[in-house]
Parts: C-alpha cells; structure tokens; sequence
C-alpha cells in the first residue's frame, strides 16, 4: 500500500486507541535521524511533501517510490544472496534499516522466506553470532552484573512503552543446543513471528538474552566468543538472576507480557510454574508446540467422534515438549469432562527413553514427568520397555512422537494401533524431518487412508485410492502470536490454563477439515493474522469473563471486539508522519522506545 492511500482508518471508532493504526504517527524526528530510526523510515518512498517537512531534501534520491515499487527492488537483492545465510543477514540488514519495508517483504513471499528469518536459517546465525558483524540488537544482561540489570532495562523506553518481551538464556535453541550470547537472536527471530503472525507492534517489543554462561565447550574455546566466557551458573545463583530480570521487568514496564524461549529442560517448566501464577507469561517449547498439537486432536475427534472422556493418548516422547503437550491435553480433558486432572492424567501414557514412565523411577524423572508415571502394579508381567507392547496394552486413540527417533512408528506399530481405533490419530511431531517417527505418506498406505496425520515439518502432499491430501504442520507460529495479541490487548494480569484452552479451541475450528476446504488438520501459515485474530478474541473474551483483564472498555459483541482487535494490529504499510515538537513528544515519537532505544540518551538515569 503506497503512502498516498495509508490515511485512511480501518476502524474509524476505534481510532482513538493508544495502539490503533490508523492516522498519522508523530515524531519529533528530522533530517538523517530519522532516516536512522526504523520505525519511521520510508526511504525512497518519502513523498516530497515529507521530504520538506522533515528536512530531507539533499539525503534521499530524487525519484519518489512507492512501497510495491521498494519490494520489488529490495526482493531482486535478497535473491542475489548466494545462500541461505546471506540472505539472513539481508534481511537483518533491512530490518535495522526499514522495518515497513523488511515485513512487507516477507509477508510479500512468505512460505519461501519463512525458513530463512528462522528455523533452519536462524539457527546458522545464531551458531555464528559471535563471528558475524551486526549492530547488536536487544537488551544483554549478564549474570556477573546483576545490579545493573534495573539501568539496563530502564533504556529501551517508558513505562507505558513495551507491550512484549522475549527472554532466553540460550540453553537449548532450535535443536542446536546451548549457543550462550547468540541465544538473542531467537528473541529477536521470535519477535519477528510476532510482529508478522499478530501485528505486535515491532517497535513496542524487547528481546533480551540472559546470558549465565554457557557450557557448550567449542564457545568457551572460541577467541572470538562475545558471552561470558565461564560454565553455565545453576541454584541460586542462577534463580536469583532470572528472579530480578522478571521482578525488575514488571517495575518498569507493568502492562508487558513476558514469552519465555529455549530456556534448558532443568528450568524451562521450573520457570513457568514459578512465574505462571504471578505473572501474565508463556513459555512457547512447554505451551506452544502442546496448543497446536492439542487443536490438531480437536479438529480430528470432530472427524473420528472421539469422545473426550474416553480418548488414551499416548505421548512417545516425554521431554519439555512431550510433557507440554501432555499438559495441554490433560487440561483439555479437564475443560471438556469436568474431571480432575489427575483423573483426567490417567488418560496419558508417557513414554521415555527408558521406556513408559513408572513411579518406582521417580527419582530418574523430570518434575514434569513424574505426575504421568503410572502405577507399576498396573504393569507387572507386562512389557513396558517396547513401543509395540505398549501400543498393544493401551489401544491408544492418539499416538504423538516428539522421541528424534526416526521411524520409531514402524508399519508393525501403526497397524496395530489401527486394529483397536476405526480412525488413528498419529502425529510424529520431531524435528527436523529426518527425525520424524514416520513419513505420512507410510501412515496412509499402512491404514487404508483412514490415519489422521499431522507432522512437525512440512511435507508434500499424499496421495492415495487416487486422490491428495494435503498434511497440517504443527507449526507454534499459528498459535503464539494470536495468544500473545490477546495478552497484550485485554492487558491480562495472568495466562492461566483455560485462557490457553480458548486459543486452541480457536484454531481448532479453522481446521480445513472443518470448514470443507481440504483434509488438513490445522490451517495454512498464510493464513496466520485471521486466525491470530479468532486466537485474540477467544483469550480476550476469557481473560475478561475471568476477571483477569485490565483494558477497560472492551467491545462485548463478537464483531465489533474483531474489528477492536484489527484496529490494534500493526500492518506493513507507510503511515503519514505528523512533525511535533520535541518536549512534547513521547520515547516513541523521539525515536527511542523498543528497536529505537539505541537513540536513547545517556542522561536517562533511575
């Protein structure tokens, strides 16, 4: 959309919203500040009416473009990238330059970009952080200097100024393990998801890294390594860290929402439970893979008729991820039967490398773990230990593999399952695809077409009896953004279980299957801001009906709270700028709240 057209509101009665869209954005910003400040830059693009205003004759060419005219341009580039890697720092490149022009881009070509601003490309980067020359971007806090964490936080605006915040520790990144200091650049990627899934506004965010060491040895052996060059801190010392980023985060910008990432398997859950009563937060490696997962079984017991009370479930695979679908399965239960959820548990079996979870090994099980391991009573004389024994004994209606075992679903198992369920739902969920339990092409032929697959890669359609079918990845990016957008708008002061079962039960009916427009479980990525913006509204709708939302004056009609939510997404689109003056102006219109807080002056002292 060129600048000329950008006037108009979408939503006229809500333009008077602190984060509505429409209208023009005020700066105090002139000259080559603000061709430096990213939020605010068009570029080429500056109408000449701009370009006098704000002082810009002289520094732009003379050619006025529009934004479509910018994309093709900035697209001829990036393809001339030599490969994947390049291309990332591209892109990372625009972003600093032009935010408006950087999404646009992307959502320009979205499928085919996707996987170069994050998994797998982003984790390159983020191997290679330390070896690669960008202008640092987020907030760094270390934990030999804890008391500067209040200062360090206190530079990226006012309080009023960040919506959003993405931590990490870089303990356990995209399958790659501890990366240390590089660990920023998931919060920075993740922010990204936000911004282009949700319309999060980019320049209302902050990504930090904690940055507690690491013990990835190449890093510590590394010259050129930029973290803390010493192992990984653990007990109290590391809690009392994390404890003061969180404690000191809320002080100093009390409406934000804190998304917990690639935090390690001995804290990722620790955290959440701490913080998750406390706290509006999220944590996407426990709750994000189990929200999409759990909306993928409720769009297949539509199509099977599977009841909720008597579905087994059976989770290969019992690590953050495993037992965060598990959780989310079992407070689905809750919500459907009104049972109790250790009467609703009982419907899980996990099973780990050692096997299914048994209580005689409580004391080899993750605190996660332990409350689905069973009776060992229950299995006595019985094999536990073989995936195909276990299938026998449960008869599960649903078979999940998060185990990075490959073709740990073998034909034996699948046709077993099969032999006790009309209808199997089986999703192997591992990453990458060289690592799934089972390709779905496999799960078709061994059940006569009746299997309902989802994956957690994408893979090509399959074909059967002559006709296609389209597989659903359980892609977090459907589900985190809309959660997130729903958090931010009704300002919710928690996140609790039945906020996040109202976000699945959202995606869930955007099913194709659902809606007679295929056989996939779960929607298109493309499809990503209307489904973000059915998520918002289910978690705004239960925030405020649990007494938990502190936006006042939210629209009680479903329409009308629709377009209360579309009018506060922030779109790729040039907005006109209106000059103001400078003591007037707040830390965003100076350029130095969020992605502009490098702007910030050293005088801001607290």
């Amino acid at each position: 959309m060129s600048t000329q057209h950008s006037k108009e509101q979408k939503n006229p009665k809500f333009g008077n919203l602190p984060l509505s869209t429409s209208g023009p954005l005020e700066t105090s910003l002139t000259g080559n500040a603000l061709l430096r400040t990213p939020y605010f830059n068009k570029g080429t693009a500056f109408t000449k009416e701009e370009r006098e205003t704000f002082a810009l004759h002289g520094l732009l060419p003379s050619n006025v473009q529009s934004l479509d005219e910018q994309v093709r341009r900035a697209y001829e580039q990036y393809r001339s990238r030599p490969d994947d890697l390049a291309k990332n720092t591209f892109m990372t490149s625009m972003k600093e330059q032009n935010e408006v022009l950087y999404y646009r881009l992307i959502l320009e070509h979205l499928k085919e970009m996707f996987s170069i601003i994050y998994t797998p490309t982003e984790g390159d980067a983020i191997q290679n952080y330390s070896r690669l020359f960008r202008r640092p971007e987020g907030c760094f806090l270390n934990i030999e200097d804890i008391d500067r964490i209040e200062h360090d936080l206190n530079q990226w605006g006012n309080p009023e100024d960040i919506d959003l915040v993405v931590v990490s520790d870089g303990e356990q990144i995209l399958g790659i393990g501890d990366q240390g200091i590089g660990g920023i650049l998931i919060s920075v990627a993740k922010l990204v998801i936000y911004t282009l899934c949700a319309g999060i506004h980019p320049s209302r965010t902050l990504p930090v890294v904690l940055d507690a060491g690491t013990n990835n040895k190449e890093l510590l052996d590394d010259d050129l390594y930029l973290g803390l060059k010493q192992e990984r801190a653990r007990g109290d010392k590391y809690d009392h860290f994390v404890d003061t980023f969180v404690n000191t985060c809320k002080k100093r910008y009390p409406k934000a929402y804190i998304h917990f990432e690639d935090f390690g398997l001995k804290n990722a859950r620790r955290i959440l439970d701490r913080y998750q009563p406390k706290i509006a937060c999220f944590n996407d490696d426990v709750q994000g893979t189990g929200c999409v997962t759990l909306a993928a079984i409720m769009a297949a017991f539509k199509v099977n008729g599977v009841k909720w009370d008597e579905a087994r479930f059976l989770m290969f695979g019992s690590g953050t991820a495993g037992t965060g679908i598990a959780d989310q399965i079992k407070d689905a239960i809750t919500q459907e039967t009104g049972k109790s959820k250790e009467d609703a548990g009982r419907q899980i079996w996990c099973v780990d490398k050692p096997g299914l979870l048994l209580k005689s090994k409580k004391d080899d099980l993750t605190p996660a773990q332990v409350q689905y391991a069973r009776d060992d009573g229950d299995w006595k004389d019985k094999e536990h230990g073989d995936l195909l024994a276990i299938v026998k004994e449960v008869k599960p209606h649903v078979l999940i593999g998060t185990s990075t075992k490959p073709g740990a679903f073998t034909e034996e198992v699948v046709k077993e399952m099969a032999r006790h369920v009309d209808r199997p739902v089986i999703f192997p969920l591992s990453n990458p695809t060289r690592l799934h339990e089972a390709k779905p092409q496999d799960l078709y032929d061994w059940t006569n077409g009746k299997a309902l697959v989802a994956t957690g890669s994408p893979f090509p359609p399959v074909k059967h009896d002559g006709k296609e079918y389209d597989i659903s990845e359980c892609n977090n990016s459907v589900t985190f953004p809309g959660i997130g957008l729903g958090a931010v708008l009704s300002r919710t002061k928690l996140l609790p279980a039945s906020l996040i079962v109202a976000a699945t039960k959202a995606l869930a009916s955007t099913a194709p299957v659902l809606k007679g427009t295929g056989a996939g479980l779960l929607p298109d990525v493309e499809e990503v801001r209307d489904i973000s913006v059915q998520i918002a509204k289910n978690v705004i709708k239960a925030s405020r009906d649990e007494g938990l939302a502190q936006e006042k004056d939210i629209p009680t009609e479903d329409a009308e709270l629709e377009e209360w939510i579309r009018e506060q997404m922030w779109d790729a689109r040039y907005r006109p700028l209106s000059l103001i003056d400078e003591e007037d102006a707040t830390a965003h219109a100076k350029g130095e709240a969020g992605t502009g807080s490098h702007r910030r002056k050293a005088r801001f002292r607290f």
